[in-house]
């Protein structure tokens, strides 16, 4: 008697087509992307950038090692995480933060934030944007101090460019000096050019889409247009802060912002608009960060709103 073959079919859900990326191999395309912004924060406020950025690294990765053995859980340093949470961090912060608050930081963005809400791939938020929040809160003198700039024969002591607008002391940059950034602000978000640099290679290795930064930006500068009455204010609004870091690689976070095309959209433009009413009315000059995070917490709510329906799809 003739045997029939017999077939298995094996259901699982979505999705169904592998793309071959891995996690480490996002994650080292993102640190490479970080490298210019890196070295210009370096060559732009001195040694100490590279200082600051190897102490939130260092610090990030420790935290991480001993939390998952204290809670006896598989280390995944190996998936570079932990690495590009610091980096990102560092380059967050200003060059002359202390040793003190930049390792605090780096803790509570990979313990607090990361992993007592399971790791990665679970936090609720962005680990870099909410541990900038959390030490523009608790060390606020530290965070909004003047930047010393070396790029020059003598180290420039200089506000940011925000603080100036916002009534501070101080004359503004040209804007080509904002471009380069040779101006005061955190050691990575300063050089506008190195972060479109990195920028462009996410795009590339299409490790990112357009639809987020590009809104968020020109978001941003048409409501800087509109509440000032100035291009040029405008030009200095987008150039100014962290809205580029944040824009490319905060902003991005795989995790915490929403998968769909539109709902990228929808969550840039709610950024723009929180990060315009927050600089223009808000207690802090910046407000990026802050926008983000906001942002985060409307995630599932923005991805449930905007995802494509299943054809013939019925609710229960």
């Amino acid at each position: 008697m003739e045997q029939t073959e017999e077939r298995k079919f094996i259901v699982s859900v979505s999705p169904h087509i592998d793309s071959g990326r891995t996690t480490r191999g996002i994650m080292l395309d993102v640190i490479i992307a970080l490298i210019p912004a890196l070295i210009a924060g370096v060559v732009i406020f001195g040694a100490r950038a590279l200082l600051v950025v190897a102490v939130c690294v260092a610090s990030c990765m420790i935290g991480e090692t001993l939390f998952d053995l204290i809670t006896r859980r598989k280390n995944t340093l190996s998936d570079l995480s932990a690495v590009v949470t610091g980096l990102i961090l560092g380059l967050n912060l200003p060059a002359s933060v202390g040793i003190y608050p930049a390792v605090v930081g780096s803790l509570f963005a990979i313990v607090v934030v990361k992993c007592l809400f399971g790791g990665l791939g679970k936090n609720f938020a962005n680990p870099a944007a909410t541990a900038r929040v959390f030490m523009l809160i608790a060390f606020t003198e530290t965070m909004s101090s003047a930047a010393n700039i070396k790029v020059a024969a003598d180290a420039v002591a200089s506000p940011t460019p925000l603080a100036v607008m916002g009534g501070a002391e101080g004359a503004l940059p040209s804007l080509t000096h904002m471009l380069l950034g040779l101006r005061g602000g955190a050691l990575g978000e300063t050089c506008a050019i190195a972060l479109l640099i990195g920028g462009v290679y996410l795009l590339v290795r299409k490790v990112i889409t357009w639809h987020t930064p590009v809104v968020y930006i020109s978001a941003v500068f048409l409501l800087s247009w509109l509440i000032y009455g100035s291009a040029e204010t405008a030009l200095y609004q987008i150039l100014s802060g962290g809205l580029f870091i944040g824009a490319i690689f905060m902003a991005t976070d795989y995790v915490t912002t929403p998968t769909t095309n539109l709902g990228k959209v929808v969550f840039a433009l709610g950024c723009a608009l929180l990060t315009a009413v927050i600089r223009r009315l808000g207690a802090y000059p910046e407000g990026v960060s802050f926008s983000i995070l906001l942002m985060n917490l409307f995630t599932n709510f923005i991805d449930k709103a905007t995802r494509k329906k299943p054809l013939g799809e019925v609710k229960a």
